[in-house]
Parts: C-alpha cells; sequence; structure tokens
C-alpha cells in the first residue's frame, strides 16, 4: 500500500501521455499524478499506527522522512521498547536498526511480503521498494463514487520482469484531488489479500490529503491497521546523505 501506506501522502505538474509505453497512457498518468501529490519532492511527518486486533490493540508512534521515490526513512518514537528502531530505504536497499541489539538487518526481497511491525502493512507497503508507476501495467475500468468523491477506477498489472509483492492491484483514484481513496491487493492467484481506505481528507503541508487510512484484512475478522498523520511537510529540504545506514542509528 501506500505506501500502501505508504504513502502513503501537491502541486499539479504536466505530463507527456506519451512518455508511458505500457497499458493505458490515461489510466498511468492519473497513477502518477496521485503518487506526485501525496509524495512532494519530498516530505517530513508524525504519525500513529494502531494495530487492532479481536482481542487487543496497540500504537506505534513514528517519524518519517522521504525524498522522491528512492529514499526513506522510518524512526518509531514509543512505545518504550520499540523506541528507536529504524528502517531506511536507499533506491532498492532496505535497512533496519535495532537498538536493542546493536544490528542492522539488511531486508533481502523475500522480506517484502513480511507483516510490518505486526501490523496489516506489508515491508513493502511501509517503505514502497517497487514502483507502482513503473512496475505495473495500468488500465482504466470505470467510475465510481468512494465517499462521495467520483473516482477513476484503475487496474494495476505487473510488467514481465518486475520484481513485485502483488499480483494484481484495483485502485480508485480521486478525479478532483487524485487522492487514492481506495486500494484492493491481490494475490498471484488474484485472491483479495487486503483492502486499504482513506478517510478524513484535509488540508496538510498545504496540499488536500486523507489525514487517516485503515488497511482490512480479507480473511482476519475483526482485524486492521490504521495509520493517523499528526503532522506532515511537503517539498522541505533533505540532504541525500541523511539516508545513510549510519544517520539512521543516531537520527531523532
Amino acid at each position: 500500500m501506500k505506501s500502501i501506506l505508504q504513502s502513503v501522502l501537491f502541486t499539479f505538474v504536466v505530463l507527456s501521455f506519451t512518455a508511458f509505453t505500457n497499458g493505458d497512457p490515461e489510466a498511468t498518468a492519473i497513477i502518477k499524478k496521485s503518487e506526485e501529490n501525496f509524495r512532494g519532492l519530498s516530505s517530513k511527518g508524525e504519525l500513529d499506527l494502531q494495530i487492532v486486533r479481536p482481542d487487543w490493540s496497540r500504537t506505534i508512534s513514528i517519524k518519517s522522512w522521504a525524498k522522491g521515490e528512492d529514499y526513506s526513512l522510518m524512526l518509531i518514537t514509543g512505545p518504550a521498547r520499540d523506541k528507536g528502531m529504524a528502517f531506511l530505504k536507499r533506491e532498492k536497499e532496505i535497512w533496519n536498526w535495532q537498538p536493542t541489539i546493536e544490528r542492522v538487518i539488511k531486508l533481502p526481497p523475500s522480506m517484502m511480503m513480511q507483516s510490518w511491525m505486526g501490523s496489516d502493512f506489508t515491508n513493502d507497503d511501509l517503505v514502497r521498494q517497487s514502483s507502482i508507476v513503473t512496475d505495473y501495467e495500468h488500465t482504466l475500468t470505470g467510475v465510481e463514487k468512494i465517499e462521495g468523491r467520483d473516482c477513476h477506477v484503475i487496474e494495476l498489472v505487473p510488467n514481465e520482469d518486475a520484481a513485485v509483492v502483488w499480483g494484481k492491484v484495483k485502485m480508485w483514484v480521486d478525479k478532483t484531488d487524485f487522492i487514492q481513496m481506495k486500494v484492493e491487493f491481490y494475490d498471484e492467484d488474484e485472491y483479495l489479500v487486503n483492502t486499504m481506505f482513506a478517510y478524513d481528507v484535509k488540508d496538510m503541508g498545504g496540499r488536500t490529503i486523507p489525514s487517516r487510512m485503515e488497511i482490512i484484512p480479507a480473511e482476519e475478522d475483526g482485524n486492521k491497521t490504521v495509520l493517523v498523520y499528526k503532522s506532515l511537510s511537503f517539498d522541505v529540504p533533505i540532504e541525500d546523505s541523511f539516508f545513510s545506514v549510519q544517520n539512521m542509528k543516531r537520527v531523532k
């Protein structure tokens, strides 16, 4: 997600439809704009991630930094037992810093489908190792209304040579603000795995974005993960050197 969750999450840009060769150029342009709207050139934010289960729940507090598609860093600030843990993406490499054992772990591609911090997000959702713009073929399939907003319905099928975790993605993108209002994630056999919903659309950092997202697994009743942005700024100055393994250990 993006995300699913992330990015998860807006100035408009001029798009050249002829730059895209796979699928429907209009669908690809919509997907690209929705990603650029949520990412910006860079971003910095604070958020809470609540993991809900039938008999318990817990909340993880996070600081996040991102730059384009290639760089992101997330720092866990709570609860106390997880505080200081960090996750870093540099291009196609994913790193995890575990301060309790003072160890840096490089996550292999085989771990991208695993749960992130016990939530319903995968590692890939949170750091978005794959790109929904370049790794998938996009097709417009219709128009539907989600949360009172008219949305393009777009099907994303992975390119043959793409190293992605999902067999298919279906996305509802708001026509006006290009918000990903709903996203369905399917496995390689096209069985629905997770659905992500966007809520509480508001102005944050000068952009219109959803401030709350929920991801709900298809076959686990009572389970969901809720992501709530407390603050979010866009196009903040961040050097590439900020996204280093050494900085991951000391960022606060």
